[in-house]
């Protein structure tokens, strides 16, 4: 009787499985977490440049006005792009998944 061991061997799968997850959930948070400091940056970047023409202590009205509609126009076309691009892997790994 082989029982003892095909529960042993069953249950090793299953903590295998458990330890791979918690691996992928680590690796997806952490893409998650480069991935917002990456926006940040580059809002930073690129709102920077185009709205502080005169840096000094603090930002006029104009320049108030100017970084705040410049991150809200970088942060809703990086959310377009985010989504397009997730939508097109899903498309691209479902027709994968059929042509196997």
């Amino acid at each position: 009787m082989n029982f003892p061991n095909d529960y042993s061997s069953l249950a090793s799968t299953s903590n295998m499985g458990n330890r791979k997850q918690a691996v992928m959930d680590q690796v997806r948070n952490e893409l998650a977490l480069a991935n917002a400091q990456e926006l940040i940056n580059k809002i930073n970047e690129k709102c920077f440049s185009k709205c502080i023409t005169k840096p000094g202590s603090k930002l006029d009205n104009s320049e108030q006005t100017c970084v705040a509609k410049c991150m809200d126009r970088y942060m809703e076309a990086w959310n377009i792009v985010s989504r397009a691009y997730i939508s097109r892997v899903q498309r691209e790994s479902h027709s994968q998944g059929e042509n196997l």
